[in-house]
């Protein structure tokens, strides 16, 4: 008993000392936009979002990309939605960032018929007009960080970083060299030539639009472009998540020392009873 509650003691101001740090990059807002025309409350609509909504929170536990289309006796009532995670996030990271996204649409986007939400780590967004599977170029977001001066060997990384994001490959695409990281992603619910097409416009734009910035976001309506140098941006989870790798290892290092400790207690314990009975 005082064995256990010794090993128990321990543990707990191992968790105290030694914290795990929470990944909470991922549900940061990135940008977010409402449609100008609202619902009635209280009326179907508003009762098939709510559906809807749900739909999507409880998809996210199991996927990251899903989209859904609610019926109803009325074609103005119907209401189409989807979400999706960005392409290295788990399964668990990826609820998370739903139900967060899906929590600040309801209250940014009050009694209106369409809202959108882009979180740095998933994208949620419904309407009472079909947008599933069609293709949209219009710019959302754009940002470009300061500009670092024409640095011939940077640039050139960066392009090439940039053109590789640009070829051939799934939904989610991530690369880097050396300093400079590059992420981009359409919304799969695009054909392979549209999401290559979007990707293109993407990259193309923020060639041009951010010339020699040390980052830049390219966010179009189903497809994005970004990139950064010199560690302006982290946008991976393989980087973002280094502190939190580094605290499990540290964890994990200090729960073995712990069990070493325990089991050397107990055959210590079990040594002396040896001894104890030998001598009666």
């Amino acid at each position: 008993m005082g064995t256990t509650t010794s090993c128990y003691f321990l543990i707990i101001l191992a968790l105290l000392f030694f914290p795990i740090a929470s990944p909470s990059a991922t549900n940061s807002f990135v940008y977010g936009g409402c449609s100008q025309q609202k619902f009635t409350p209280n009326s179907p609509y508003e009762s098939n979002i709510n559906s809807l909504l749900t739909s999507l929170v409880n998809s996210a536990t199991y996927t990251s990309y899903n989209n859904f289309t609610i019926m109803a006796s009325t074609p103005q009532d119907v209401v189409y939605g989807l979400f999706q995670c960005r392409g290295d996030l788990s399964m668990p990271d990826c609820a998370t960032c739903v139900a967060r996204a899906v929590s600040q649409l309801g209250s940014l986007c009050s009694e209106t018929c369409g809202g959108a939400i882009q979180l740095q780590g998933c994208f949620v967004k419904y309407d009472n007009t079909t947008f599933l599977g069609v293709e949209d170029k219009s710019v959302v977001l754009k940002k470009c960080g300061a500009s670092i001066g024409y640095d011939t060997d940077a640039m050139g990384v960066r392009d090439a970083v940039l053109s590789g994001l640009g070829r051939t490959g799934g939904p989610y695409r991530a690369g880097g060299s050396g300093e400079v990281q590059g992420l981009a992603q359409c919304v799969e619910d695009l054909s392979f030539g549209e999401c290559q097409d979007c990707l293109s416009e993407a990259i193309s734009r923020l060639k041009s639009d951010c010339g020699t910035a040390v980052f830049g976001d390219m966010f179009l309506v189903k497809c994005y472009a970004r990139y950064s140098t010199g560690g302006a941006h982290v946008y991976t989870k393989n980087h973002s998540d280094k502190s939190i790798n580094e605290g499990e290892k540290t964890f994990a290092i200090i729960i073995g020392l712990l069990a070493g400790v325990a089991l050397i207690i107990i055959f210590l314990a079990f040594i002396r009873k040896i001894f104890e009975g030998s001598g009666k």
